[in-house]
């Protein structure tokens, strides 16, 4: 049994509505939520079970009713002084959560049969959570407050989660003895003199945890006798660490066992039967804890690390395990967080020639950011086990490098498809060549012309078609010199968006143009230019930067030149990558106002006139021909608002792009859209999924389009859109045609009542 304190992520206000319960039931993972009246006391309880219930009896669905209407009166529950055995007797297969009450009836703590995860101030720490990195200061402050400031400052710029430090009450911990006592061995002689001379005061300490709490960085600390954990306790520290000397002090375990806060318990110096009576005691006294498997020599040789002791750990604890290294370097807690490592810890200092055991086994600030950045690589690289997917990545590469099938002579519409009318070549844009067989024996839906390739909707016996289309906003398609006129011949566009490469800025436009188009236009600068010189505005390389703003302005140019072939054109947008981006990892916080900086200097060089740059709002991770990269900039709403504003300029604002960003960062897509949406000329609409998989079909990633369409219906109503899906454009447009069709039924001329906006806002509340 574990009893968590951790309640606020479980309440909710007993009057909150409905919807509100399944939003944090979904945020929690738990299944339930607790009702509570304002004063804190328990109303209820509201699990999934309890919601379905209520769906399938209510002859009228309404959310917005009280939760007090759903939830359970009657659920079960426990007092927070009753003995954890007797609590532990009222789980069973129906009942997996007991909620304990004070003698007010107010939820002071939760308890559960097992859990496989905990939390530490609201951190969750277990399997498909981040590895919880503990920078483990310890005495390393040399007795000085200043000092352990510094440290905890350092540790913050890291990326570590947590700054750890000890308290002792050396005359409680050590009798009275003394370093200069002759009666001490070496050894002991040793530590008692290092601690009276490093040792904090409590009320010392208590100003560094402020200090890293004020930092953003939360403070834990090991008590090594019941002083210390008295004084921590009037402190309120989140949460303590077990000494690998105390794992078999069974008084001080049992009572930071009964604090229920989260205990990190290091098992060096253990044996396994110790360690298993240890974890018998926690688990009998329902506290939340992860075993660390520590081998406490100082330095560690590797052969006796014995990482794989962690699989055996996790048997015994039943729950998260973790690492505490004392070996020279960071490369074994990397590979223990990819062993399944939910919690890491490593000793820091600033100096390992410090005097004290701890500096010569602990990591310098570089060090310990260094392994911050592979656990985290780590991490991401873990993935999943299931079923192989193909990333975005390889989708892009693929259609350069791949192979497909394509006609190996003109196909008229209704004929049969025999072998000899295939071939496969390169580039692999469209049937693999494992579909060979699939396609033999079908009619040609279409007339197929030599070098054609096949595509997928050529085994579908209907496909989506050019018609058309009713939308309240102006909107066109993505096109090129090559297919701009037959797109103009199948639908009913108002624009076209010409993509450009920088192969495209070479040519004649009179070789594309015979007479003016009745018809607006949008320009996509290209993002490639010749020589591999991806364009960035904010580059910190002054000649990639002015090489930039060279082939800006030829866009530019280009743009002007084409208005007089278009009878509609106003000033011309011109949707631009401005750059920012960033190769090895994303930037600081820190660092992005220099890079605007760079750019708003860059904006200056360029003539504009006549036209409008718009900036493209850009995904965390964006794909550079195949490769991925880090962005920096037009992802933070509130940074691409005050960008607009101080600029006076509007943006292209790709809501898949956006969406990424929203997922990778945590905001709100509806909010995202309140703040973005005002600076909006232009929309880029399509679909997103996880935080890199952008430009997907409508429907295939994650988005919810009911609630985007309603929230882009308010913010921005008069921006142009266009459906901007990857290789939409490929069998005739087929996947633009599929898109707009699906688009229509949220943005089309029949869905933009107030009701239908309206619904879309009360959705997009639960983005």
């Amino acid at each position: 049994m574990l009893i968590d304190r951790n309640v606020l992520r479980f309440i909710v206000l007993n009057d909150d509505p409905v919807l509100s319960a399944l939003n944090k039931i979904s945020s929690n993972k738990s299944g339930f939520v607790l009702a509570v009246s304002e004063n804190g006391q328990l109303e209820g309880m509201l699990t999934d079970g309890d919601f379905r219930r209520w769906l399938t009896s209510t002859p009228e669905i309404n959310l917005e009713a009280p939760i007090s209407s759903v939830a359970n009166s009657k659920c079960q529950t426990a007092r927070i002084d009753d003995a954890p055995e007797a609590i532990s007797t009222l789980f069973s297969d129906r009942i997996r959560a007991v909620p304990l009450l004070d003698d007010y009836n107010r939820v002071v703590a939760i308890a559960f049969p097992s859990k496989a995860e905990m939390s530490i101030a609201g951190r969750l720490i277990g399997k498909g959570q981040p590895a919880y990195v503990i920078a483990e200061i310890g005495n390393n402050h040399q007795g000085d407050v200043e000092l352990a400031k510094r440290l905890v400052d350092l540790a913050k710029d890291t990326g570590a989660d947590c700054v750890k430090f000890q308290m002792r009450d050396l005359s409680s911990l050590y009798g009275g003895g003394k370093s200069s006592d002759a009666n001490q061995d070496l050894g002991a002689q040793y530590t008692l003199d290092l601690l009276a001379k490093f040792n904090l005061q409590a009320d010392d300490l208590f100003r560094v945890f402020d200090h890293a709490r004020e930092k953003g960085i939360e403070p834990l600390c090991t008590p090594w006798d019941l002083p210390s954990l008295e004084a921590l306790e009037r402190y309120g520290i989140a949460g303590y660490k077990v000494a690998s000397a105390d794992l078999t002090n069974h008084d001080l375990l049992t009572a930071l066992a009964d604090t229920h806060k989260p205990l990190v318990c290091s098992t060096g110096m253990s044996q396994e039967a110790e360690i298993r009576e240890s974890v018998a005691l926690l688990k009998a006294r329902g506290a939340p804890f992860v075993l660390l498997h520590v081998n406490s020599t100082y330095p560690t040789p590797y052969k006796d690390v014995q990482l794989r002791y962690m699989d055996r750990l996790a048997e015994i604890a039943g729950g998260p395990v973790g690492y505490s290294g004392h070996e020279r370097g960071w490369v074994v807690p990397v590979a223990a967080v990819a062993r399944g490592a939910c919690v890491v810890e490593k000793h820091f200092t600033i100096d390992r020639g410090l005097e004290g055991n701890d500096h010569k086994v602990s990591l310098l600030p570089g060090e310990f950011a260094d392994m911050m950045a592979a656990i985290r690589a780590v991490e991401e690289s873990m993935g999943v086990s299931g079923e192989r997917a193909m990333t975005q990545g390889e989708m892009m590469n693929r259609e350069i490098l791949a192979k497909s099938l394509k006609a190996a002579r003109d196909i008229p519409e209704g004929t049969v498809i025999t072998d000899d009318m295939i071939v496969v070549q390169s580039p692999g844009q469209g049937l693999q060549p494992n579909q060979r067989s699939a396609l033999l024996g079908r009619k040609a839906r279409r007339a197929i012309e030599v070098g054609t390739p096949f595509f997928p909707s050529d085994l579908q016996d209907e496909v989506a078609q050019a018609r058309p289309f009713r939308f309240p906003r102006s909107w066109g398609i993505p096109v090129r010199w090559h297919d701009y006129r037959a797109m103009l011949e199948r639908t009913n566009l108002t624009l076209l968006e010409y993509h450009l490469s920088y192969k495209d800025m070479e040519v004649k436009l009179e070789d594309w143009f015979s007479e003016p188009l009745d018809i607006d236009y949008v320009v996509h600068a290209p993002e490639l230019f010749k020589g591999d010189h991806i364009l960035d505005l904010a580059s910190p390389d002054e000649a990639y930067r002015q090489h930039s703003i060279g082939e800006l302005q030829r866009v530019i140019d280009v743009t002007r030149a084409l208005k007089k072939w278009h009878k509609r054109a106003g000033v011309p947008l011109i949707i631009v990558n401005m750059g920012g981006f960033s190769t090895s990892r994303a930037f600081p916080a820190s660092a992005r106002p220099a890079l605007y900086a760079r750019m708003e200097e860059s904006l200056t060089a360029l003539d504009r006139d006549g036209v409008e740059l718009i900036p493209q709002t850009m995904p965390p991770f964006p794909w550079h021909f195949g490769g991925q990269s880090y962005h920096n900039l037009f992802m933070d709403p509130d940074e691409i608002a005050a960008f607009c504003a101080a600029n006076r300029m509007r943006v292209c604002f790709d809501v898949s792009h956006s969406q990424l960003a929203c997922n990778h960062f945590g905001w709100s897509m509806r909010e995202f859209c309140q703040k973005v949406g005002p600076y909006a000329a232009h929309l880029h609409i399509v679909d997103a999924k996880g935080v890199d998989g952008e430009g997907l079909q409508i429907g295939d990633g994650a988005m919810d389009f009911a609630a985007l369409a309603g929230a882009l219906e308010e913010s921005c109503p008069d921006a142009s859109f266009v459906p901007e899906i990857w290789q939409g454009h490929k069998d005739a447009g087929a996947g633009f045609w599929y898109a707009l069709d699906k688009l229509e039924g949220w943005m089309g001329t029949k869905a933009t009542g107030r009701n239908a906006v309206g619904a879309g806002l009360r959705l997009a509340q639960g983005n």
